[in-house]
Order: structure tokens, then sequence, then C-alpha cells
């Protein structure tokens, strides 16, 4: 930084995860300069790329291999925001200066800004301050980039379902089948929505088996035609253990999705998908697995414009719960005469006459008095009848004769 000069770029409409891609990008870059100073010229620029770089695995040979990179640009723009003409000068005085730029990004061609095991995509602006007699100044500043996915597409909205089985034992000491059946309601979702999974477990067997489920990232990184991959599970729940002989059905279990970098298929050279797993652990036996493939989208799901009661239509559970929907025009309340019956109300109800008095003693207006009465409250509950009271004759309580 040049002793008298501080250079800043602020940004003013960027979003919580960043830039959408086709978004426009706009800004300040702000000088504050303790004394008067001469610019020939100030331009922004706009760059991004994904770079990769790892060592492959040591040949047959035992030759050790040396570390092989790539590069693929994505984004590169200049912006002029002050430029001198021949014998033209800028002259700055001391102070604060404020020179606003604005630009769109791509609608396409862009890759989600990442940063994985093994490479990364990465954006940023850059200011470049040019001054006579002195070297350039130049400040830069990361601008995140977000690919649009939209899971509301059609091919992100199909229900997604594998079905396997699994003999567990060997030879004569087989004991039975495990059956595995999962199925998701849609293929898109967004960071922060539940997965819902439907399951059939059906354990044949005579070992005391665990259902889970868990969602798993993968990153792969391509140079040369030779691949790296890294995997990591983000999320797991786990139903209830299941005996020998007995069924699990998971009527929508739900998994919740953590702030993850939205599924990356549009990189030359790098990659990140996800999938929801279904397994089965299995004492003394490799786990039996389904492998639900989900794209993590940036556009969120809209509930009101999609149905789909099929979800669980294949399964033995009662789902009519999911078809429930609320009524246009909440109904009313039932009135008070309704569910009262006339003998009570009568009972509760003072006489025509009693009310009479109470009139002529009250020096309230008469439409406050019949609002009072006529929205009497329920009856108290009471194991004694209440009509005792009003009989000609009282009953005498049976007693026990010693």
């Amino acid at each position: 930084m040049v002793v008298g000069l501080l250079m800043s770029i602020v940004l003013e409409n960027e979003g919580k995860n960043g830039y959408l891609t086709g978004e426009s990008v706009s800004g300040q870059v702000v000088l504050e300069l303790l004394e008067e100073s001469e610019v020939v010229g100030l331009y922004l620029c706009a760059h991004g790329e994904a770079t990769v770089s790892f060592t492959p695995k040591r040949g047959v040979d035992g030759n050790q291999n040396v570390s092989t990179s790539e590069e693929h640009e994505y984004l590169n723009e200049k912006i002029p925001l002050l430029v001198a003409s021949a014998g033209e000068r800028h002259i700055f005085s001391a102070g604060k200066h404020k020179l606003p730029f604005s630009f769109q990004l791509p609608a396409s061609n862009l890759v989600t800004t990442f940063t994985g095991k093994y490479g990364k995509v990465q954006y940023q602006l850059s200011a470049v301050l040019q001054r006579p007699s002195v070297p350039d100044l130049t400040i830069h500043r990361e601008l995140r980039v977000t690919s649009r996915i939209d899971v509301n597409s059609p091919s992100l909205l199909t229900p997604i379902e594998q079905t396997k089985e699994r003999m567990v034992g060997c030879w004569f000491f087989t004991s039975g089948p495990i059956s595995l059946s999962a199925k998701i309601g849609r293929k898109g979702y967004c960071n922060g929505e539940a997965v819902a999974i439907y399951a059939e477990i059906e354990n044949g067997s005579s070992r005391l088996i665990v259902p889970k489920a868990a969602i798993y990232q993968t990153q792969s990184f391509i140079v040369n035609g030779k691949t790296k991959t890294h995997k990591q599970m983000l999320a797991s729940v786990r139903g209830n253990h299941i005996a020998s002989g007995s069924t699990e059905t998971w009527n929508g279990k739900t998994l919740k999705i953590p702030p993850v970098t939205p599924t990356i298929l549009d990189c030359q050279i790098i990659r990140v998908e996800y999938v929801l797993a279904v397994y089965i652990h299995i004492p003394g036996a490799k786990r039996l697995m389904v492998e639900l493939p989900i794209v993590i989208g940036t556009v969120p799901f809209n509930a009101f414009t999609y149905r789909n009661p099929s979800v669980a239509s294949q399964f033995t559970v009662d789902m009519s719960w999911l078809a429930l929907t609320l009524p246009e025009q909440p109904e009313a309340p039932p009135n008070y005469a309704d569910v009262v019956s006339e003998e009570d109300l009568s009972w509760c109800s003072p006489s025509v006459t009693e009310q009479e008095e109470l009139l002529d003693g009250l020096c309230f207006p008469s439409f406050a008095i019949i609002q009072e009465f006529r929205f009497q409250p329920p009856p108290l509950y009471s194991q004694v009848d209440p009509n005792l009271n009003h009989t000609a004759e009282s009953t005498v309580p049976f007693a026990l004769e010693e």
C-alpha cells in the first residue's frame, strides 16, 4: 500500500451467497488520498478460473510421479473506470473519492465458487490504479459466484427408487434374505431442506440389523486423463434395530441437508456430486446399500406448483394424510345453542322477570345486558344432576347400614 493513498472495493448488491450467474455486479472503487494526486487511469478486472493440482499414485515400476496440474478460465473482463486521453490530466484532491462500476455476469458457462481437496474454483475483482512516475497499485477482492440450478425443472422433480436384496450367510449356513426398498419424491433439493425418505426393510435373516441413511459428497478432480476423488459423509440418520423375521417401514423419515456447495457438473476438471445412501448394517456381513443420486440446487423448491401423490403409493403404509389440504374458507365455530340442550339452556338462563328487574336496577345500556346473557358459559361439570334442586322432593342419599 502506497503511503498517503488507500484504495478499496465496495460491493453494493452482494447477496448472502454471492451472485447468481446472469446477475449484475455493482459497487464502487473508493480512493482515500492524504494529498493531491494525479491519476492516469483506473480500471477493474473480473477474473475467474478453476485449478486442480495433485500427485498421482506411484506406478508399478516404482518411479515417483511428479505433481500434475491444470487450469481452466471462466471469466476475464476488464471494465475501465477512468481513462486519460492524450494531453488530459485527472487531478484528485485530498479526501475520499468514489468511482462507481457495474457489469453483468454471463448467464451461462460459469462454475460455482468451490474449494475442495485437490482443486478450487475462484473468482476475484482487481482494481488497478495508474499514476505517473510510480508503479501501478493493485488490490483484490473475492467474488463469490453461484451457478443457477433450478430444482423445479422436470428432470429434478421425478421420484427416485431402488430395491436390493441379499442372502445372509454362505453354503449350508444361509439364514435368509434381507430386502431393502427406498424411495424419495424428487431428485433436486436446496441447502437446509429435509429429504423425506420412504423405505421398507424386511429382515428374513437370523441376525439383528440396523437401517441407516446418509448424504455423501464426492469430489472428482481430472487432469490429463487421471482422476482423483474425495468422498465424505455430510449428514446421517439411523432407524431402529430390526429383529429376525421383522419388518420396518420409514414413512417419510427426514434427513436435513447441511450448508454445502451446489452440485457442479459443468466444469471440465472438477465435479461435485451427491447421493443419498440408504443402507443396512449387518453383523458379520457386508452392508446392503442403495444409492439415490440427488442434485443440490440454488433455486428453491416451489411446493405450490408441484404435487406428487405417488411418492409413497407403492408402500404398504397408510399415506392418506399426504392428501389433506386446508379448506379455502375456514368454518365458523358452532353456535352455543347448537351444542347445549334446551333444558340446560333454560335452567342456566334467568327468567324474563329476572331480566326486567336487572334492567331496571342497572344503568347500563340494554344491549350490553342482552349480550351478557346471550353468550352463556358452558355448564360446570358435576356428577350430581343439577335438576334435582328443582324437584318437589329431595332425594336422600343412600347410606350403608352398619
